[in-house]
Order: structure tokens, then sequence, then C-alpha cells
């Protein structure tokens, strides 16, 4: 439960782990980011962070970084509640109180069901003092990924675009480089670096010839992304770029049984995971997908195109965010590309809608990024 005045300090220090948190980000999954600081007598003594999944979680770093003897006693401060179970490590609320921590101060309660409260009630025990309920907010949004994927079994998808003012995303002859301005396209390419899947469609694969790639200096080889092409009846160029200088185990071809099986196999043969997915209206059924990509520890997805691909995700209900690049242009052709496409909606109120929008320039260009309205 959140309270309802925070002591300043309390505020202070939780800022501090969060902003350690965040910086794993695009690292830790399928894990959280979760930062921590303690604190003896009103100043720091130590702090750590989750910086990759199987690693040491923010508690043990921060535990394993201070002096024994000024441990005892101190307050944890930690964005979310430690975990009490058996994972890839040893539960941390064990450590903490071994450690003789008199106060554990929590951003928000961990959603894993398996932990959710427990590491709480086993502090109490112990005689621990705890407090929770700070920044929920924002801890809230920095681990949306996370919260959806341990609830849900879903992973967290955002579909992005780059379009005109009216929406186009390429002429009518495919012709798109470039619509938004060099700013806009390298933030969006960093943009990849938060994510552990990229997915297209197989039209965007023909027309584009993508590479996929992340901003390699900054993921190395921790959490590699893996590249998800949407292709109903393969038609997959074995040349595509997306292959180039990237590991058969890094790509996910969702398919149907329209497609050939010996085509399948071929793809199978080169060491890529095959999808062979339920068909709706003759493409993937996007629920069934998203749900064997969360069986692959892929806790968010980024689509980036094309229009009929975000169009089929959003009238599936499985786009929880979009982010749209704006350029000052104006095609005004009716048969040009736009940027979400296949709906045959009859009255504006059934149109998707946005909420909690922010909006951000980039010289030219106007970023949007909303989170998609569900009534429900």
């Amino acid at each position: 439960m959140a309270m309802t005045k925070i002591p300043n300090n309390d505020l202070k220090y939780m800022k501090m782990a969060f902003n350690l948190a965040q910086r794993a980000k695009g690292r830790t999954s399928p894990n959280p980011l979760v930062g921590c600081v303690i604190v003896r007598a009103g100043k720091v003594i130590a702090s750590g962070w989750h910086k990759r999944c199987g690693g040491d979680h923010a508690e043990i770093m921060a535990l394993k970084s201070a002096d024994p003897a000024r441990v005892k006693g101190a307050s944890l401060y930690v964005t979310l509640e430690p975990c009490s179970h058996f994972g890839r490590t040893p539960p941390c609320v064990d450590q903490i109180i071994k450690r003789g921590i008199k106060e554990v101060i929590v951003g928000m309660k961990d959603p894993n069901p398996v932990n959710n409260g427990k590491s709480l009630l086993k502090f109490k025990k112990a005689g621990i003092q705890v407090r929770i309920g700070f920044l929920e907010d924002e801890l809230k949004q920095m681990n949306e990924s996370f919260i959806k994927y341990i609830t849900q079994r879903l992973p967290f998808v955002v579909a992005k675009c780059g379009q005109t003012l009216d929406g186009k995303i390429a002429t009518s002859q495919g012709q798109s480089r470039w619509i938004t301005s060099k700013e806009s396209r390298d933030y969006a390419h960093r943009l990849r670096n938060d994510f552990d899947g990229i997915l297209v469609g197989i039209r965007t694969v023909l027309n584009d010839d993508p590479f996929l790639n992340t901003t390699a200096k900054i993921r190395k080889n921790i959490n590699p992304i893996k590249k998800i092409i949407i292709d109903s009846r393969l038609r997959l160029p074995p040349a595509a770029n997306l292959f180039k200088n990237t590991a058969p185990s890094r790509i996910i071809v969702a398919t149907t049984r329209l497609a050939s099986q010996s085509k399948i196999r071929q793809w199978m043969r080169r060491g890529i995971m095959v999808l062979v997915c339920p068909q709706k209206r003759n493409q993937v059924e996007w629920r069934w997908l998203l749900k064997e990509l969360a069986k692959q520890e892929i806790t968010n997805v980024l689509i980036e195109g094309g229009g009929q691909t975000i169009g089929g995700a959003l009238r599936a209900g499985m786009v929880d965010k979009m982010i749209i690049f704006l350029a000052p242009k104006i095609m005004g052709d009716e048969s040009a590309i736009s940027s979400v496409a296949g709906s045959r909606i009859k009255h504006v109120d059934q149109s998707v809608r946005l909420r909690d929008l922010t909006i951000k320039k980039f010289k030219e260009d106007i970023l949007i990024e909303g989170y998609v309205y569900r009534n429900h």
C-alpha cells in the first residue's frame, strides 16, 4: 500500500536505487531491473544493481561491497521486493536477514506470484522493520515488460513507425528512404537495445531488406536480440540482410500451414526456429505466437512494420504501446502505403485510442508515445 506522506530522505535514497537499476536497461531479461542502496546514519555505505540475468541480484551486489560491521543495523533501500525463492540464484531475503539489516524499504511488491509479499512477511517474522510504496508509478513503468510477462506470460508489445503527417510510410511504389530525419532514425535504432525481440512482416523484408541489428557496442553479447519474421507462406529470401552476421538461433520465423513442409524443414535444418502458428484470416494468430515467444523468455517485442503487421497486432488487441515518429511531410496519395492497415472500421468510436501521451521534438520531426487504451 502506498504511503500518504513519504520522508524526503526515503525518496532520495529510492531515487538513487531507481537510477542504479536503469543502468542495466535492456540487459536483465527475463529478470526485472532492480537497484539497491544501503544506508547507515544518513550515509550510503554500499550500492548495487542487477546487471544481467544469472548474475548477482542488486541486494547481493550491495551486500558484497559493504563492510559487514557497518551493514549490521543499517537500512536497505531496494526498488523491488527481494526474492524469497530459489531461481537462477539463491533467495536474497535470507542474506539480508543474515547480515543484520534492521530495516528494509521497498519500492514496490514483486508481481511474481512465486514471491509476491512472501519476503515482506519473512522480514517481519525476523524482526526487521518493513516499509513499502515508494516511486511506485515510476517503478511499474520501468519494469512494465517484466510485470506483463510474469503475470500474463505474454511479452510487452510496442509498435513503432515513422510516417508522414497523413500517415504514410512509403510511396505506392514502396520507396521510403527517408521519411524521417537522421536524428529520429538514430534514436529509433537505439530503442532496439531495450527489447528482447524485433518483429517485422515479410513485406518489410521483401521491400526494405532490413538488417534488424542493434547498437552492437551497447548490447555486446548480453541478451542477444531475437529477429522475428511473420511469413505466412515462407517467402523469406535465404540471402536476406537479416541473416548476415547473425547466429541462426537468434532468428524466429512465424508461419502457418499455408507454407510448404519442405520449406519449413529447409529453414529448420539451418538451425532457425520455425513456429507454425494457427491461422486467422490467413495470418498468424497473434496471441498464440506471443505465448510461444514468452516461452522463449522473450519479455518484450518491438514491432517495426509494416502496416499490415502493426494493423493485425492492433486488431488482435496485442499492442501495449505505440511509438510514432511524425515527419512534417504530406504525400497526399491514397495509394501510398499506410503505417497501419487492414482494419475495416465503420464507426469512429471503433478506432484504437491512445492514453498517457508524451510528445518530444526531434529536430523537424515529432515523437509521440502512448499506451493503447484497454476498455477492461
